[in-house]
């Protein structure tokens, strides 16, 4: 008999055939007419921006807001909004075209498949030992370097080696973005988030580092030990997984036949150590010399280059397959543009603020007590609106700030409530472009993600409020 955690998260008898689905596309197009609606529904109100020359960036002036003229979404704005919003996320849509073509590449030399087939092959028996040290390095990756959208690159190669072993691919984006949120709620030095909000707070930058790391700690523990059992789940009766209709379909291509793996040639071999090569300087860069989209961008392409040729392709070749792999990247990167399209049919319409400025005044009935709860509780759900960490900490943190001064809470207290209600729901909300991205490559519908989620978001919540109200009662400072 299944325990209830393990009935929330396996498919029901009839629940794994893939043409009931709604099209993620169908399901996008739905929540940005919900926006256009909503631009007749929700007053209309502004916050003013002024410079804040410390930090360099425009903030809020919490005390500014005012109602003005509604301006709701005309039809042509409507259909307008779908190249602005492919226009908004031209940045990551193209970077994913730019993975995808390097993937292409370098999976047409059959380097990468032979050498992962020969890697697993190794390690057969211990494949589960992949698991905590890929979910180790990504969330490392989003604690330290603030990395997400970085990790898209890694989803075809984790979903081959998953698939390879007997997992699925909901274990696949799991390994990668459960780390990647732990990492993210864990903020340890992630400029864009903790950096950002205790800036605009007052605060040393990346002081309070001890009970992060712990709370990151805890986070990334929790989420290796759940997507380890659930992969165990997996491959001991397979038919329980949520995904195991749609990788039946779709991804049984990628997995590798480890019965008779062709001989790992030089040429194989030099092609991996140059993705090899890449994907450490792109690390590298990171790290010391701050590289995001467009560094990385290029860096990828180069590696699609030089893979291509050291792997004896032809540069007809290298184009074709640079061209197919791009094409696997399409609906992932139209996915990314309708989730910018309904966030800016919010904004045009001048519905951002209006929300902002309500979830604000419900906060302030909060008892003091559980004034640290309430912050993250607010973040979480505006978070949805507003997935950008820095964006929403240039937005929140001037009405935090002197919210938290005035219920005697620290203000390194309200920003761990903003670091953390900036994690969960970015692997949880349809709007978070990036989840969606990882889903559509691997043909999972994002209602099983959902699915798969839920019990470790849940986890996550209770671990947060615990950590909030230990800071809270113990004065977690400075100031």
């Amino acid at each position: 008999m299944m325990n209830p955690l393990t009935k929330l998260i396996a498919a029901k008898p009839g629940e794994n055939k893939t043409k009931d689905a709604m099209h993620p596309m169908l399901m996008l197009v739905i929540i940005v007419l919900l926006c256009a609606a909503f631009s007749y529904i929700i007053p209309a109100g502004k916050y003013e921006r002024v410079a804040d020359e410390e930090i360099g960036q425009e903030v809020i002036d919490p005390g500014s807001f005012e109602y003005v003229e509604r301006t709701p979404t005309s039809l042509l704005e409507l259909l307008e909004a779908m190249t602005l919003g492919l226009q908004n996320g031209a940045y990551v849509i193209f970077f994913l075209l730019i993975i995808g073509g390097m993937f292409g590449v370098i999976g047409g030399t059959g380097a990468l498949n032979i050498g992962i087939a020969h890697v697993i092959k190794a390690i057969q028996g211990k494949e589960f030992l992949m698991i905590p040290l890929f979910m180790i390095i990504f969330g490392c990756g989003s604690a330290f370097c603030g990395n997400f959208e970085e990790f898209l690159v890694f989803v075809p190669l984790i979903l081959a080696c998953c698939i390879t072993v007997g997992y699925d691919s909901l274990t696949a984006v799991g390994i990668i973005f459960l780390a990647a949120a732990a990492g993210y709620g864990g903020s340890i030095t992630n400029t864009f988030t903790v950096g950002t909000a205790q800036e605009i707070a007052g605060l040393p930058m990346f002081s309070g580092m001890g009970l992060r790391i712990a709370l990151f700690i805890v986070l990334e523990m929790a989420s290796m030990i759940y997507v380890l059992w659930y992969a165990w789940l997996v491959k001991k009766s397979p038919k329980l997984s949520g995904a195991y209709a749609y990788d039946k379909e779709h991804n049984q291509d990628k997995k590798l036949n480890l019965e008779n793996i062709p001989a790992f040639t030089l040429r194989q071999k030099l092609v991996v150590a140059v993705f090899l090569i890449g994907v450490v300087f792109s690390v590298w860069g990171i790290i010391s010399r701050g590289f995001y989209v467009d560094e990385l961008s290029g860096v990828f392409l180069a590696t699609a280059i030089a893979g291509g040729a050291v792997g004896g392709l032809k540069p007809s070749e290298i184009c074709r397959k640079f061209e197919k792999g791009c094409h696997d990247m399409l609906l992932p990167g139209i996915m990314i543009g309708l989730a910018n399209s309904a966030m800016l049919l919010l904004e045009n319409a001048n519905a951002m603020d209006s929300i902002l400025h309500a979830m604000a005044g419900a906060l302030g009935r909060f008892p003091s007590s559980l004034m640290a709860c309430g912050m993250f509780l607010f973040h979480e759900v505006f978070n949805v609106f507003v997935p950008s960490g820095s964006a929403q900490a240039r937005i929140t943190m001037p009405l935090m700030v002197p919210l938290a001064d005035m219920h005697g809470m620290t203000r390194q207290t309200a920003v761990l409530a903003y670091q953390l209600g900036d994690a969960f729901t970015n692997v949880l909300a349809p709007t978070g472009g990036e989840i969606l991205a990882a889903l559509a490559i691997c043909k999972v519908p994002f209602g099983k993600w959902v699915r798969f989620l839920l019990p470790i978001f849940i986890i996550w919540c209770v671990i947060a409020l615990a950590f909030l109200v230990f800071a809270s009662q113990t004065g977690y400072g400075p100031f």
